[in-house]
């Protein structure tokens, strides 16, 4: 029996999806369930499993936009599982058939080389009134042939050649690249951005880490971050400045009693933004833990499209990277994105006298059209003053009943 697999739904707004990679060849044997290939939509990678054991026939290549429901391949369910494992590819099949007498090689396609074949009879003369000889130029036509444009955008060099590689290599961006791209220049478009920065003390932070750590990581098996610190800090100031916690829907505007923090991690295909839901009603364990777990689901490729979707507002934390400041771009159609960054000891006042403290930068990029300056000027001074003094705001005076010690 043949049987047919289509591309499942990944989400209900979702009606295309790209083939990113196939894990597996064509003419091998696979099990149920196995993963076959990985497929890019507009919000994630995702995996396609088997949905038979048998020899499957690839009915698409790497990098073609497939629609939900069309035929990616097919399993062949009667064909016996061969000794040994996988059944060899077709392509293997071929070669065993192929006479031994060695035939000449084809020159290969378009890697980082320079180009070998002539250019069109357009180009040839561009280069040569341009006094550039065709070996110098990177054909990006069939076969590595040089283009009409190829020539035109070829430029003289202007120094001593020195011998070294000067290759280029063109890949298609992945269909999540792509609607990131999109979704960040329609943020800077179509949104009245603008950004407000503070400076935070993580002395009182780093005193409670430096206390409780070892044990926080003992009792629940978690490390105690910064980041439990500052959604606990986000979702109290989202209640004291609700309009913070909006979104603009046309000519009107929706507002949330709940907190859906989105988290800003990366993934191996890139920026992902999983949601942390009614992060209100989460201990600082209950953060740690879900962080955590949204962290290996997005590093092992296993976010779905469900758990990218629905944020209220977004944390990100460039800090981990090295960054000092930025101004981070919204999220749409969330209103607003808190930027962490790094710390660095640095002097500042206190109490009339010059000292050393751990000090970070934050940012608040924010949607203007639906937060004025004061909610958000409002907004990021809770935040600072609930990090700066979190046993009284965030843990009510008591740090190990927080957390759970």
């Amino acid at each position: 029996m043949i049987l047919e697999m289509k591309v499942p739904s990944p989400g209900e707004s979702i009606k295309e999806v790209e083939i990113a990679t196939w894990l597996v060849k064509d003419g091998d044997y696979v099990e149920k369930d196995q993963a076959i290939a990985e497929v890019d939509s507009d919000k994630a990678t995702l995996e396609l499993p088997a949905e038979a054991s048998g020899i499957i026939t690839l009915k698409a290549e790497e990098g073609d936009a497939v629609a939900v429901g069309a035929v990616v391949c097919l399993i062949d369910t009667g064909a016996a599982k061969p000794e040994g494992g996988a059944a060899p590819a077709k392509e293997e099949a071929k070669a065993v058939e192929a006479p031994k007498a060695e035939a000449p090689k084809a020159a290969p396609v378009a890697e980082k080389t320079y180009a070998t074949q002539a250019p069109s009879p357009a180009a040839r003369k561009i280069l040569e009134e341009k006094n550039i000889e065709p070996s110098a130029i990177v054909g990006t036509g069939k076969g590595g042939r040089i283009t009409k444009d190829d020539a035109v955008n070829a430029v003289p060099s202007m120094g001593t050649p020195t011998g070294g590689n000067r290759g280029t290599e063109r890949t298609k961006l992945s269909m999540l690249r792509r609607k990131v791209a999109e979704r960040l220049v329609s943020a800077k478009n179509e949104t009245a951005m603008l950004t407000t920065f503070n400076e935070v003390d993580m002395s009182a932070i780093y005193a409670i880490r430096d206390q409780y750590k070892e044990e926080f990581k003992a009792k629940h098996g978690l490390g105690l971050g910064f980041m439990s610190f500052f959604t606990k800090a986000v979702t109290r100031a989202l209640q004291l400045y609700p309009d913070v916690n909006s979104m603009i829907d046309g000519q009107e505007k929706i507002s949330y009693d709940f907190c859906d923090i989105s988290v800003a991690v990366s993934g191996p295909k890139g920026l992902m933004v999983p949601v942390m839901r009614n992060a209100e009603t989460l201990s600082f364990r209950g953060v740690e833990a879900e962080i955590k777990r949204l962290a290996l689901r997005a590093r092992d490729g296993q976010i779905t499209v469900d758990e990218m979707t629905g944020g209220t507002f977004t944390i990100s934390n460039g800090g981990v990277f090295g960054s000092m400041l930025s101004t981070p771009i919204i999220n749409p159609p969330q209103s607003g994105i808190l930027g962490m960054h790094n710390v660095v000891d640095r002097a500042i006042v206190k109490n009339g006298q010059i000292v050393i403290a751990p000090v970070m930068y934050v940012a608040l990029s924010y949607d203007h059209r639906i937060i004025d300056g004061r909610e958000s000027v409002g907004f990021l001074v809770a935040v600072k003053e609930a990090l700066e003094n979190p046993a009284e705001i965030l843990m009510g005076g008591n740090v190990k009943k927080a957390l759970e010690l």
